[in-house]
């Protein structure tokens, strides 16, 4: 049997605004809960440097939470958020990038993908203390090859992608399919994708015991005649088996300690990894398609989207997006064309920028995935958005007639 490694993996996000009206609200124990969720995984780590290989995935919208001083006021009695960051920052987590405002991908606008990405690296280095992100994490895993082209120009090595949605170039065995990293390539450009197993981490967001999980991943990598990865990534702050504040009773008491501390005794029967250390010493070298598609909901399979613009309203917000976002390239356009005929050139900026952070706002996957529920959140932010473009375009429209005459 050839060897195998293990890659663990955390995401961690709350939609803006979200801990502080959970605060004002009834349910403000379910905030305090949440944020001992963030501070937890430096703690467990602490002892367990030579053995936790751990990732994590932190959405930008959760890291601007992190970084208000208004937050951290607020719950200094929960949790010391700088204090946390600074442990983040000392540890050895391998933290991968995400998109700035949590978006699908595949369901906004193509343009904005860039801008998406890139201020979450600015955000990212400047929080976690990292200075690059060699590993992606795309938001509720929504992820389609047109993203590839983007990735790449941004740093990115690897990409974490849904196992199902892996389509081979030759015929693979169902273990080569699911465990080990594959090549997809996109108009020139290739990236490296890690699948991440379904079942095995719907096991690990409901929780699991640590000899039912040795015993799956022995009976699934038995025929592997290569060195097998087997990725399991979950949310870390949603369910009972996370939130639980009995350590013993917990993902990290119940599970992930025990499963470092077999590793250790040298009787686990496979190996925590980083995935760049597996990259390393085992690059791929075999193409792969990857169909477009997000991760599996508690309604639906995730390959259709369906979460996500199953409804009217939820359609209508989607081509809301678009056409907002090809107004804010007009008015982009506009500004580039007649920047030096107007009075106040950087005022106009300054509206066109905060009408199209408005816009990533509405973006964010949570006001979609509610069924029709928060889709006026989006449609909120969008109504912002346009009065500040049309503000913006107004005042350029008025110069360059002036200009003329």
């Amino acid at each position: 049997m050839a060897q195998v490694y293990h890659a663990l993996g955390l995401n961690m996000h709350q939609p803006l605004g979200n801990l502080i009206a959970l605060h004002n609200s009834d349910e403000r124990w379910e905030a305090r809960q949440i944020l001992w969720c963030y501070d937890r995984p430096v703690r467990m780590l602490e002892g367990y440097e030579d053995a936790a290989k751990l990732h994590m995935s932190v959405s930008g919208t959760l890291l601007k939470q992190f970084e208000d001083p208004a937050i951290r006021e607020t719950f200094h009695d929960v949790i010391d958020i700088e204090d946390m960051l600074t442990c983040y920052q000392r540890s050895n987590i391998e933290f991968l990038g995400s998109g700035l405002y949590h978006t699908v991908y595949p369901l906004i606008p193509e343009t904005d993908w860039d801008t998406q990405t890139s201020w979450w690296i600015g955000l990212g280095r400047h929080m976690l203390g990292r200075d690059s992100f060699l590993g992606f994490w795309p938001p509720e895993m929504g992820f389609s090859m047109e993203m590839i082209p983007v990735l790449k120009r941004h740093g990115y090595k690897y990409v974490l992608v849904d196992c199902w949605y892996i389509k081979p170039r030759r015929e693979m065995r169902w273990e080569e399919v699911r465990y080990r990293p594959h090549i997809a390539r996109y108009e020139g450009e290739e990236i490296i994708v890690i699948p991440r197993n379904r079942e095995l981490s719907s096991a690990q967001q409901s929780g699991l015991d640590p000899g039912w999980f040795q015993h799956e991943i022995y009976e699934r990598t038995k025929a592997c005649d290569f060195p097998a990865l087997v990725t399991t990534w979950t949310d870390g702050e949603n369910g009972g088996w996370f939130r639980n504040i009995n350590i013993q009773s917990s993902f990290w008491g119940h599970f992930y300690h025990q499963i470092l501390n077999r590793y250790r005794e040298g009787t686990l029967g496979f190996t925590p990894i980083h995935i760049s250390n597996y990259l390393e010493m085992y690059p791929p070298s075999e193409e792969v398609d990857v169909y477009q598609g997000a991760w599996n909901t508690g309604h639906h399979w995730g390959g259709d989207f369906t979460q996500w613009k199953g409804s009217l309203l939820q359609k209508k917000g989607l081509e809301e997006l678009h056409n907002c976002s090809s107004y804010y390239q007009m008015a982009k356009r506009m500004f580039d064309e007649y920047y030096h005929d107007l009075g106040n050139p950087e005022e106009v900026r300054q509206m066109i920028i905060k009408g199209y952070d408005h816009l990533l706002v509405a973006e964010t996957s949570c006001n979609f995935f509610w069924g029709s529920s928060w889709v006026h959140r989006a449609f909120d932010d969008l109504e912002k958005a346009y009065s500040m473009l049309d503000t913006a375009v107004a005042i350029i429209s008025e110069k360059t007639q002036q200009a003329t005459h």
